[in-house]
């Protein structure tokens, strides 16, 4: 098996007739660019294996790799205890609402358990 690393822009070709371009990487996502004649057939793995296709011998599971996280400190733990109490005390409005709701999709209250917990 092949494995290419590639940088945004960079491509390669299979056979004659398909050019697959790395177009951009967004979060863990990559978007990829296919051309390729509409003869051949392009289907996601997801998408095959839920018509009933069997999923390739050659494609490996791939292990959650390493996510590089922010550094964390005394400081960075005191803003968000008093980005919290901050919230807390604007009540239940709806902006606030809000404000909670994606904060703790940034940082869920057991981060900062675990957080409290290895300091």
């Amino acid at each position: 098996m092949l494995c290419i690393s590639l940088l945004p822009g960079d491509y390669f070709t299979v056979g004659n007739d398909v050019v697959v371009q790395f177009d951009r990487l967004s979060g863990e996502r990559v978007h990829l660019t296919i051309h390729a004649p509409r003869s051949v057939p392009i289907l996601r793995g997801e998408v095959l294996e839920r018509q009933g296709g069997k999923r390739p011998a050659c494609v490996m599971d791939v292990s959650p790799r390493y996510v590089r996280q922010l550094p964390w400190d005394h400081t960075k733990k005191q803003a968000l205890a008093e980005l919290r109490q901050t919230l807390a005390q604007m009540g239940d409005s709806t902006e606030a609402r809000l404000a909670r709701e994606k904060l703790d999709r940034i940082f869920p209250q057991s981060f900062d358990a675990a957080k409290t917990a290895s300091d």
